[in-house]
């Protein structure tokens, strides 16, 4: 079974995936948030997935960004849908930049690093990586 992660935005959410034996984390796509539910469906009806990790926005004095209210809800209406798959709120600090950093050491062209779909599935990706080996 599959580990989902979410990099939850107001315009466009990156997702990123686990291989069947959870050890590799890797970018799967960035979807309009708008049908992010039909993403979900999809994929949730297709996949064996086990757990899916939503990316947790705080800001620097760790207080709860704005945005959580609306990711918060999203996965609470998901988990509705799909009760048999666990959910779970992980720290996302900074894995923006920690992002925009590893696609520029991963030889990313300024063109694609600029393109903020790749960002945003890589962050998903940082996200899922961090939670595996906080799990290990």
């Amino acid at each position: 079974m599959r580990i989902l992660a979410v990099d939850y935005g107001t315009k466009r959410t990156g997702i990123a995936v686990t291989d069947t034996l959870q050890i590799i984390a890797h970018p799967l796509d960035t979807i309009d948030t708008k049908v992010l539910n039909n993403f979900f469906y999809n994929y949730l009806t297709q996949e064996e997935v086990e757990e899916i990790v939503f990316g947790y926005p705080k800001h620097a004095d760790q207080t709860d960004a704005e945005i959580f209210a609306e990711i918060k809800l999203f996965a609470e209406n998901l988990q509705k849908k799909f009760p048999n798959i666990k959910f779970t709120f992980w720290d996302e600090t900074y894995t923006s930049k920690i992002a925009a950093k590893e696609m520029i050491k991963a030889g990313f062209k300024k063109k694609d690093r600029r393109t903020k779909g790749n960002i945003d599935k890589i962050a998903a990706t940082i996200i899922l990586q961090d939670y595996l080996k906080y799990k290990k």
